[in-house]
């Protein structure tokens, strides 16, 4: 992402905002891990997509005086010769300006001291209440400060309105340059999983298939997974966020791997379930083709103009019927959807927003009912879940099926960001016998 870009989301916020209004966006603080260890710092993403600053102790204001004025505060940490020996370099105030495109920056430091400041005889200030502790004292503090302060000219802003809901419907609607990313960040994820394939084979340990998957990000320049990896095999495939990883993979299970890279902020997030020895069983194939059959049916009908609801109940429909032929739901297929017979066996949603969190941000409508437009991303994950304690034909018992793609909403349909990895049945068997 180049400058321009932060440059422009801030200034459509800005447009949003009241006039004589302030709004406050404050970044992530570190989270420890355990003794004097902390966990690698993540920015928060509302942060990280209007300013592209990574390091934490930084907050952005962006002042509008009025329609035609406004201008822009940044806090961020002091350059100090010693810590950063320790723990790494520093932007610093100095080059702040010109690198974020921003007016002025301060000491993270001196915060206190300014933010009244800069409050002082506004309208409106913005807000996220309730995100970070500190970031609430902070803003209370000295909006307390303003109160108390009618004999020096002090006065606080009377309305508060929390800038989330205008930030994240922003972040609904990718730019190009989020696309190209976000295609990026697919791509690598797709390429982990094609590893993942070519390496797997019995007597293996999840926690290894999970290894290699994560080589494959790191290999390509994605140092982080987008979220913690499932690598769940056998039984563990019908657990929807089993992420111990602990398990030998045996000969005859299936593995179902949820994982994506994390590329320069932006989530790729893809699901494939294949066969621990290269081989579907019978009963295996069968579920695995209603769970493709949906999702290729999805991929057909995502377009500008369709909803996730819309789209879902078909794909209910696909699967009640598939389920119906093998027996493990009895009874007229209306009926069943009527009586939400298929929740045991798919229980979460079809579809999410994907961007810089990997649930992304954005309102989905009452039900799930908003209609979609070019530049949304979604991902499509149809599955199937059969319990080893199902009261199903007993080949059915303990396979847990989920195939998953991510794609952007286009003029004419959708783009699928994650289809370089394969997902035809005969093709995922080609794949690992080509490998071995």
């Amino acid at each position: 992402m180049n400058k321009q870009e932060f440059i422009s989301r801030r200034n459509a916020l800005l447009a949003q905002m009241e006039p004589a209004s302030a709004a406050i966006i404050f970044s992530a603080p570190s989270a420890q891990r355990n003794a004097d260890s902390e966990y690698p710092y993540r920015q928060h993403s509302d942060f990280l997509y209007l300013t592209g600053f990574s390091e934490p102790e930084a907050v952005l204001l962006l002042i509008k005086s009025d329609e035609k004025h406004s201008h822009t505060v940044f806090f961020n940490r002091i350059r100090d010769l010693t810590a950063e020996i320790w723990f790494g370099r520093r932007l610093g105030q100095e080059a702040a300006p010109e690198k974020l495109g921003i007016s002025k920056a301060l000491p993270f430091d001196e915060i206190e001291e300014q933010l009244y400041q800069l409050l002082n005889g506004l309208d409106v200030i913005y807000h996220a209440q309730g995100e970070f502790e500190y970031a609430d004292k902070l803003v209370f503090d000295a909006l307390e400060t303003l109160r108390k302060g009618s004999r020096r000219n002090l006065r606080a802003p009377s309305t508060m309105i929390d800038w989330r809901p205008l930030v994240h419907e922003m972040r609904l609607f990718k730019s190009e340059a989020e696309i190209a990313t976000l295609r990026k960040a697919g791509e690598i994820s797709a390429l982990a999983h094609i590893r993942a394939m070519k390496t797997c084979k019995p007597n293996m340990f999840e926690y290894q298939l999970c290894g290699e998957v994560e080589y494959e990000f790191t290999r390509h320049g994605a140092r982080f997974p987008s979220y913690n990896t499932i690598v769940g095999s056998g039984e563990n495939a019908c657990i929807l966020h089993y992420t111990e990883n602990e398990c030998e993979m045996k000969d005859g299970e299936v593995v179902l791997i949820d994982a994506g890279a994390e590329f320069d902020g932006y989530a790729g997030d893809i699901t494939r379930t294949f066969p621990v020895n290269g081989k579907f069983t019978k009963p295996q194939r069968e579920l695995y083709e209603i769970v493709l059959k949906a999702l290729n049916t999805a991929l057909e009908l995502y377009r500008p103009g369709t909803s996730i609801h819309e789209v879902t109940q078909k794909i209910v429909r696909i699967k009640v019927e598939g389920l119906v032929e093998l027996g493990i739901l009895h009874g007229d297929v209306d009926q069943l959807i009527e009586n939400k017979a298929l929740f045991p066996f798919f229980m979460h949603g079809l579809s999410h927003w994907l961007g810089l969190d990997v649930h992304d941000v954005g309102f989905y409508g009452a039900d799930r009912d908003r209609i979609l437009e070019p530049g949304m991303v979604l991902t499509v994950e149809p599955g199937l879940y059969i319990a080893p304690d199902a009261d199903v034909p007993p080949e059915y018992r303990g396979i847990g099926i989920r195939i998953e793609d991510d794609i952007v909403i286009t003029e004419n349909g959708n783009e699928n960001l994650t289809d370089l990895v394969v997902k035809d049945p005969d093709e995922i068997e080609a794949l690992m016998a080509s490998a071995h």
